[in-house]
C-alpha cells in the first residue's frame, strides 16, 4: 500500500514543479531586464544653417521597454560635451508600457555635432520624466539613425 501513495505524491510533486516554473521563470525574467527602459531611432528631417549653429528637425521614435507608462516632460539633446543652449525643449509625450511614440522636435545645435552625425556618431538624448507620483527621473537614450536621411 505505501508504493502506491509514493508515486501519486511524486506526481504531486512533480505536477507542482512544472506548474509552478513558468511563472518564476518569468518573475525572473522581468527583473533580469539589464538593458535600457528606453530605446530609440531617428531621422533628420530638416537641416538649418544659422551661422555658427544649425537647427535641426528630428522625427524620434521612443519605444518604452518597461512595464509602465512613461510621461515625458522635457526632451534635451546631448552632444558630447554638454547641451547647446536651443537644445532642451519642453514636450508633453505618453510612451505606453511595451510600446513606442513618435515625436518631431527642433534644436538648435553646433556645426560640429552634425558633422560628427555624418561619421557615424549617434546623437542622445536626455528625457526628464514624472513618475505617477511626482518624482523626476531622467534617462539617456542613444538614438540609431533609421534609413531615408531627408534632411541631408
Amino acid at each position: 500500500m505505501k508504493h502506491r501513495i509514493l508515486p501519486l505524491w511524486n506526481l504531486i510533486v512533480i505536477l507542482g514543479v512544472f506548474v509552478g516554473t513558468p511563472q518564476i521563470s518569468r518573475a525572473n525574467d522581468s527583473r533580469a531586464h539589464t538593458g535600457p527602459q528606453i530605446s530609440g531611432a531617428y531621422q533628420l528631417l530638416q537641416k538649418t544653417d544659422q551661422g555658427a549653429k544649425t537647427r535641426v528637425r528630428l522625427q524620434v521614435r521612443l519605444v518604452n521597454h518597461g512595464q509602465r507608462d512613461l510621461h515625458v516632460q522635457r526632451v534635451t539633446l546631448w552632444d558630447s560635451r554638454h547641451p547647446e543652449k536651443g537644445a532642451t525643449q519642453a514636450c508633453s509625450i505618453v510612451i505606453p508600457a511595451g510600446r513606442s511614440a513618435d515625436i518631431t522636435q527642433q534644436f538648435v545645435i553646433g556645426h560640429p555635432e552634425i558633422e560628427l552625425w555624418q561619421r557615424g556618431s549617434a546623437p542622445r538624448l536626455v528625457l526628464e520624466m514624472q513618475s505617477p507620483n511626482g518624482r523626476r527621473t531622467t534617462e539617456s537614450v542613444r538614438l540609431s539613425q533609421t534609413s531615408g536621411r531627408k534632411g541631408e
